[in-house]
């Protein structure tokens, strides 16, 4: 029993070093996804087991990126269409280039959420864009299918006060 509690330690101490960020990148599989983005990358960050967590996206054509956070209202899932297997609620921020990205995808809304599935290389992948307009309802904006492109180790972080 005390072995498994101290494997157990070690295994959460270990999760955020053995973390691995990501550059996973997409190009539009349709022709609506096309007059949106010419193609998006986004940084992610691989946990221990593999699982995937999105933490910003960047314009693959244009400069601009916009980081997202995980999480969100169960509402922005309710209003996908039926058969929509995507569940994973991230908020768009509206600060910086997220404000543009969340104008782009949901115009007249008050907040935007992105609902995307499971997140892997060499799979192509849908993005739902999901509004909560001023009257409090949640209205399904515009589907996002993409083709994978490839995946890029991101640079190594410098220790702060180091500066190249």
């Amino acid at each position: 029993m005390r072995r498994l509690i101290v494997s157990l330690c070690l295994l959460a101490l270990a999760g955020p070093a053995a973390a691995d960020t990501r550059l996973l990148a997409f190009d539009p599989a349709d022709r609506v996804t096309r007059a949106l983005t010419r193609g998006v990358t986004l940084e992610v960050e691989r946990g221990l087991f593999g699982a995937i967590s999105v933490r910003r996206i960047l314009s693959t054509s244009a400069r601009g990126s916009a980081t997202i956070a995980r999480g969100g209202p169960d509402e922005a899932r309710r209003v996908l269409p039926d058969g929509v297997s995507e569940a994973t609620v991230y908020t768009i921020p509206l600060e910086g280039d997220g404000r543009g990205l969340a104008r782009a995808l949901c115009p007249g809304a008050d907040q935007t959420f992105l609902v995307l599935g499971r997140v892997r290389a060499g799979r192509p992948m849908a993005m739902h864009g999901v509004g909560r307009w001023p009257d409090g309802a949640y209205r399904h904006c515009v589907t996002l299918s993409y083709l994978y492109r490839g995946e890029w180790s991101a640079p190594p972080r410098a220790p702060v006060g180091e500066t190249p």
